[in-house]
C-alpha cells in the first residue's frame, strides 16, 4: 500500500473511532509511522481495551 493510500485508510478509521468513542481526540490519535505501540498504549489506558479489541475496533473485524 502506498503512503497516501494509508494515510486516506487512517483517516477513515479515524473518524470510525471517533465516532464510537467520543472522547477522543485529534491527538490520541496521532499516528506517525513507527509509533502504532505508543498510540495503542494510550488508547488502551482511556478504553481499558487490550490490544486485540482495539485492532478489531480498528480494522473492523
Amino acid at each position: 500500500m502506498n503512503k497516501n493510500k494509508a494515510e486516506g485508510y487512517w483517516n477513515e478509521q479515524k473518524e470510525k473511532l471517533k465516532q464510537k468513542f467520543a472522547t477522543l481526540t485529534e491527538n490520541d490519535l496521532i499516528f506517525a509511522e513507527g509509533k502504532k505501540e505508543e498510540m495503542l498504549g494510550k488508547l488502551q489506558t482511556k478504553f481499558s481495551k487490550t490490544k486485540e479489541e482495539l485492532n478489531k475496533i480498528i480494522t473492523g473485524v
